[in-house]
């Protein structure tokens, strides 16, 4: 029989949890205090227990909303990808999904919970009256040489890399929080662009700073015009064999660069001769595709304990999406 049980956050054996195959950075230590911090949630682990042994872990963190505790193992809009469970090698997924909704339901009192687990396949969640939503993105196989990496990219885009070089953009690596004003600067652009403003402040990109640069599991790149001008900026977290793609930023005005592509091929470079195998490009974005990834399909958990929840939520996050883009043609006529 399996149970989950809440452990003491401050008698967590991070190094245990952290040593897991399945492990991602989104659920190590700094990142839930990332999260907490820009969140104002509460992180929760819980020990997966089998006949009273423990045999794995489940991540995730607490917020109130309109008198409502949700459990997020991720949240969607925490800019945070996969939390959800840590298992042996080989276990089924769906032998803990029941134990984790009553766990969230009956012991955390929460009203609603919403889980984005890598690993949770379609099988896993038949028959468990999930409101399933599926994320779309590309992934990339690092273990190839680097020779065949770049004949893997589109030849429009080795093109950009290429101009980039002859262009004289420089990449260089970034330690210093001057990075979050520059990256979040561009990033406005950028959404201006699609007539939208961003969805999270400058905070957040300080607070990813503050919590993840001193572990050493993340890239912060800056790319610079010859004249030495910051035209486009890149964040990329790796850990256990994987790196992702957080968020990439650039002037309009400098495109014509190509420092997007650069900065990516740097990335790329850079955590793959750190031991990465992977490049988990993230979501939606058909441009990803052209660096020479392949297709993957993940599926966001979505449950409430009162059916109508699921609801609410839903026109909610619909109502968010308008509002986003109502306040970005604001800006966009206030700029003329």
């Amino acid at each position: 029989m399996i149970s989950i049980e809440r452990m003491d956050i401050n008698q967590v054996p991070w190094d245990k949890l952290d040593r897991f195959e399945d492990r991602t950075i989104f659920q190590t230590l700094p990142w839930l205090k990332f999260v907490a911090a820009t969140q104002r949630a509460e992180p929760v682990v819980a020990a997966i227990k089998e006949n009273g042994h423990t045999i794995g872990y489940f991540t995730g963190l607490i917020i109130r909303k309109f008198g409502l505790k949700i459990f997020g193992s991720p949240f969607e809009g925490w800019t945070t990808a996969y939390m959800g469970f840590n298992l042996p090698h080989g276990s089924s997924r769906r032998e803990v999904l029941k134990p984790a909704l009553s766990f969230a339901f009956q012991d955390l009192k929460c009203h609603h919970i919403e889980m984005c687990d890598r690993y949770i396949c379609e099988d896993d969640c038949k028959n468990l009256s999930f409101f399933v939503k599926y994320h779309s993105g590309y992934e990339i196989d690092l273990t190839k040489s680097e020779d065949e990496l770049f004949a893997n990219v589109e030849s429009s885009c080795r093109r950009c890399i290429r101009k980039a070089h002859k262009c004289g953009v420089v990449i260089e690596e970034a330690s210093d929080m001057n990075f979050a004003s520059d990256y979040y600067e561009q990033h406005k652009d950028v959404a201006a662009k699609h007539l939208l403003v961003p969805t999270f402040g400058i905070d957040r990109v300080q607070a990813l700073i503050k919590y993840l640069q001193p572990t050493g599991h993340l890239l912060l790149l800056r790319a610079k015009s010859p004249e030495g001008i910051c035209i486009a900026t890149g964040i990329f977290p790796a850990f256990n064999g994987t790196m992702y793609f957080w968020g990439g930023a650039s002037w309009r005005k400098y495109q014509i660069l190509r420092p997007n592509e650069a900065l990516m091929w740097y990335a790329m470079r850079h955590w793959k001769a750190h031991g990465m195998k992977k490049f988990d490009m993230g979501g939606r974005g058909d441009y990803k595709k052209k660096y020479g990834g392949y297709e993957i399909r993940v599926r966001r958990l979505i449950k409430s304990r009162y059916g109508f929840l699921t609801v609410l939520r839903n026109l909610a996050h619909r109502a968010f999406k308008i509002r986003q883009k109502m306040l970005g043609q604001v800006m966009r006529r206030k700029r003329g």
